[in-house]
């Protein structure tokens, strides 16, 4: 089994899929900003057998991100998944919000999944194998400000990605999914409790779907019958009946996942 490098990989999706893959065997270089933390989930996966091999980085800083990219291209050490984990929401409104945070949330969402990606694709199609898996959102199908627009560049950008790297035995999904419990909404100061229960999701099933879409090429994952159904309604009802629904939700951005 190859290595996965997990961005955001010591806690709700990210860790999900840390522990999944480790327990199939994969070693992994997961790459958070808590050290402690690392440490901790690091000790705790070694157990199951593997390496894992740490690395303390802010990816909004461009140089922590310079290093991930500069241990992606190692060709010594190969990374045979990456996993563009990392985000984060923001609980405001662009036009009264603080825009040093909206530029912070773009760099994490959107140019370190660039430059990640861009940093791992030659030597995967070197060796002809290899996944990327981006996790996006269903929120990128609608209107919710910044945090849908970056989402929506990731879901397109791992679209487009997988059908130019057709042929070349590496597999690109963007992975998108719904309200799923972790601590990604806490952490945000989003108050969920409105939230119906039929809305939530399991974060071992999305990463069960992810890897699965993964394997079989798909280059979107949405996990969930539920989301499914509301992902092909986001897509293809008119977009101004999409605006409208957004247009009534609560103040702030929308942050599925």
């Amino acid at each position: 089994m190859g290595t996965a490098l997990i961005t955001g990989g010591t806690s709700g999706i990210g860790l999900t899929f840390a522990e999944t893959l480790a327990a199939r065997g994969h070693d992994l270089c997961l790459v958070a900003r808590d050290q402690t933390r690392l440490d901790e989930v690091a000790e705790r996966l070694r157990a199951l057998g593997v390496e894992v091999e740490t690395m303390t980085a802010d990816l909004a800083e461009r140089s922590d991100l310079a290093r991930v990219e500069d241990r992606l291209r190692d060709r010594q050490r190969p990374i045979e998944i990456l996993v563009n984990n990392a985000g984060f929401g923001v609980p405001q409104k662009f036009s009264t919000g603080d825009l040093d945070v909206e530029q912070r949330m773009l760099d994490v969402l959107v140019t370190a999944v660039m430059r990640l990606t861009h940093a791992v694709v030659p030597t995967m199609v070197e060796r002809g194998t290899g996944a990327i898996i981006n996790v996006s959102s269903v929120a990128s199908w609608i209107t919710g400000g910044t945090y849908s627009a970056s989402k929506s560049w990731v879901t397109v950008f791992s679209e487009s990605l997988s059908i130019e790297l057709a042929g070349t035995g590496v597999n690109v999904v963007a992975v998108c999914p719904g309200f799923t419990h972790t601590q990604f909404h806490q952490r945000a100061g989003m108050d969920m409790e409105a939230l119906p229960a039929w809305m939530w999701l399991d974060a071992q099933e999305v990463v069960d779907t992810a890897l699965r879409d993964a394997r079989r090429g798909r280059p979107v994952s949405v996990a969930g019958a539920q989301y499914k159904v509301l992902s092909l309604a986001a897509q293809y009802l008119p977009r101004p009946l999409v605006r409208a629904v957004g247009a009534r939700r609560p103040g702030g951005q929308v942050r599925a996942r």
